[in-house]
């Protein structure tokens, strides 16, 4: 799963461009990523390194230990490419898992300076009162995403700066997670000798990677199928409407071929990969893969329709999840 991440504070010196590095904690994968932002905004990739994942599960730490050596691994990679030119201290780090949760509210800030025009100073306070908001025993608030403002009454604002009025509301997107997986990555991060500069929702960083502003003002539903997860984020006229994850990906894929066909793990992930469709209608009945049997045993034959109907199965169920998400 490779992911964009927002700005990291990261300067090489007052000449040079800001320096982003975004860190992908993923199930199958750990990614990172070194951008530096052109004159006009974009970030354009200078180097990448990743490692296997060995200790996430379903988008959630599991093991401390194995989680920090895949993430030094990978960001080593990432510092050979760049060396003498940067070192890698602040990364954006993405979170995923199904932990996550979002929920909708609204909150108010009344101003003090009647008089004077809306500033950002007071859309900080508002979101900042969000931050503070009292959460579920074990849970905390991972990011506060303002929706449409309301000022005076007066509904569907967009940018409220500027304007005058007395009472600031907004529709707010809140995520959230379990406070120890957060707290489990971020012990990762540090002890892999990183500071986090902050910590994003994957599927939000994913849209931000690949959605156009036009697509998001129309409606468009964001699914980033992962190893052990799901991402989902729905966009219409412009502002992020829901997001989730669904506890499943490719991962679950690759155990139904295993106990499906009978076989090692890597050799159903290596069949996925190398002959695995989606659609049974696609694959003929004639075509026949042979896997090797383990210490002199007999060699194994699979229909690739056979295999196909395992993975259609599992991609049905889902597509079904990603349906109801966008139900809700």
């Amino acid at each position: 799963m490779g992911k964009s991440f927002a700005e990291s504070g990261e300067k090489m010196n007052k000449q040079q461009p800001t320096v982003v590095v975004g860190l992908d904690i993923g199930t199958t994968k750990i990614a990172c990523f070194v951008g530096i932002k052109n004159e006009h905004g974009k970030i354009e990739i200078v180097s990448m390194g990743k490692s296997e994942s060995l200790g996430v599960m379903r988008g959630v730490v599991a093991n401390i230990e194995k989680t920090v050596q895949s993430i030094t691994q990978a960001i080593s990679l990432a510092q050979e490419r760049v060396s003498g030119r940067l070192k890698i201290n602040n990364v954006n780090v993405g979170i995923a898992g199904q932990h996550i949760k979002s929920i909708q509210t609204r909150g108010i800030h009344t101003r003090k300076n009647v008089f004077g025009e809306i500033s950002q100073v007071d859309i900080d306070a508002l979101i900042d009162d969000m931050y503070a908001m009292v959460m579920a025993p074990g849970e905390e608030i991972i990011t506060v995403l303002p929706q449409e403002y309301i000022v005076d009454n007066e509904q569907g604002i967009k940018d409220p700066v500027g304007m005058t009025g007395v009472r600031l509301e907004a529709n707010f997107h809140i995520i959230t997670g379990h406070v120890a997986n957060v707290t489990n990555i971020r012990t990762c991060v540090e002890r892999s000798g990183l500071s986090i500069k902050e910590i994003i929702l994957e599927p939000i960083a994913s849209a931000d990677a690949v959605l156009s502003e036009e697509e998001k003002e129309a409606g468009v539903v964001l699914v980033d199928i992962g190893g052990g997860t799901t991402d989902i984020a729905i966009f219409y006229d412009g502002l992020i409407r829901h997001t989730a994850v669904i506890p499943f990906g490719g991962n679950v894929i690759t155990e139904d071929i295993r106990m499906g066909c009978r076989i090692m793990q890597k050799q159903a992930e290596l069949l996925k990969v190398r002959f695995g469709s989606a659609l049974v209608s696609e694959s003929k009945d004639h075509e026949i893969v042979c896997i090797p049997g383990l210490k002199g045993r007999d060699s194994k034959e699979i229909r690739l329709s056979t295999l196909a109907g395992i993975i259609q199965a599992r991609m049905e169920e889902i597509i079904e999840l990603v349906r109801v998400e966008i139900r809700n």
